[in-house]
């Protein structure tokens, strides 16, 4: 990256912590086109694509972490919540599991139990 992107890049990291996703995303652009491969670029969309509700495009983002390093365990985490917000339950759960083993950390044990939660209670609805 060029200092004008990685200054971008920081810039999009300050919004995307201000809650400001979509000028973090705009800061973004020009990254994205000089060094999409880069995980940590990829997280920081998917992070600004999911605190803007562009689900599809966060689920994106975070496979495509994943496919460049499948160890990354807060990836899988941001996948999760992107599947469990699009209620896809059993795939969520599959993500967070998977982060969940890879770091136990209160975040990702909470998340995994709230989506197992929810498999139960809509299991049972369908068993009534």
């Amino acid at each position: 990256m060029t200092d004008s992107t990685f200054e971008a890049f920081r810039r999009a990291e300050a919004l995307l912590s201000e809650r400001r996703p979509l000028e973090a995303l705009r800061e973004l652009r020009t990254v994205l086109d000089v060094a999409p491969d880069v995980p940590s670029v990829q997280l920081l969309a998917g992070r600004a694509y999911l605190g803007s509700a562009q689900l599809h495009r966060a689920e994106e983002a975070f496979r495509k972490v994943l496919e460049i390093d499948p160890s990354d365990h807060y990836a899988r985490f941001a996948l999760g919540k992107t599947l469990q917000r699009q209620s896809r339950f059993p795939e969520a759960l599959a993500q967070l599991r998977m982060a969940a083993v890879m770091n136990p950390s209160p975040e990702y044990q909470e998340a995994l139990g709230e989506v197992a939660a929810r498999i139960a209670v809509d299991r049972d609805r369908r068993e009534r």
